[in-house]
């Protein structure tokens, strides 16, 4: 009874261990992001003129996906799906652009993110990482990127994966594809996500980058 213990103990421990340690050291996928994301001026983009989603220019799958360099952006970059007019799918909410968290109403004070959206792909860009996935809930899209995790004045590079999916007009994040942890949507004219550690963070419609991000 004791050595069968010890075993389950054992396994619980190595759980745990185990997958700290595929998250450290996962390899990540190749980047493919267009050098020029990186090379622009997003300050000067006004992100209040939004394309029209046409079908007249670039399909979604004709851009490679966009992934965070190294563990984080030192420059804000230019947009991923520059030039994609695919019209977005049945059931998708169209919540492009930039976006600030109202003061006063909770969840993530200070918060910015440039939403993009073209066909079935969906790009959250802030805080220094960009994750770029599918709608249609497949692994194949899954944003496949990295996190930061701060212990103290150590810095941590995490891999992360999450796939999504349109719910009644709302976008579902899946880390790992399995477990529910991000719900955008929008609601009343203003942007809304919705994070267990943060709560709700409501945020308003900017057309321009604020200085210094």
């Amino acid at each position: 009874m004791k050595r069968i213990l010890l075993v389950v103990l054992g396994i619980v421990i190595a759980v745990p261990v185990v997958f700290a340690l595929v998250l450290l050291f996962y390899p990540r996928p190749e980047n493919l992001t267009p050098a020029h994301v990186y090379a622009g001026d997003a300050h000067a983009i006004d992100y209040c003129d939004l394309p029209v989603l046409d079908g007249s220019g670039l399909m979604a799958d004709d851009i490679p996906q966009g992934h965070t360099p190294n563990c984080a952006y030192e420059k804000f970059p230019m947009p991923i799906l520059a030039g994609c007019t695919e019209p977005l799918p049945e059931g998708a909410t169209d919540m492009r652009g930039l976006w600030m968290a109202k003061e006063g109403r909770g969840g993530r004070a200070g918060h910015l993110e440039r939403i993009e959206q073209c066909g079935n792909r969906f790009v959250v860009t802030s805080s220094g990482l960009v994750h770029d996935v599918t709608t249609d809930g497949r692994l194949a899209g899954a944003s496949n990127d990295v996190t930061r995790l701060r212990i103290g004045s150590t810095t941590l590079c995490l891999r992360s994966s999450a796939t999504t999916e349109w719910v009644d007009g709302r976008l579902q994040f899946y880390a790992l594809g399995l477990v529910p942890v991000v719900t955008r949507y929008m609601e009343g004219g203003e942007y809304k996500w919705d994070y267990p550690r943060y709560g709700t963070t409501v945020m308003e419609r900017i057309c321009k980058l604020p200085e210094g991000v």
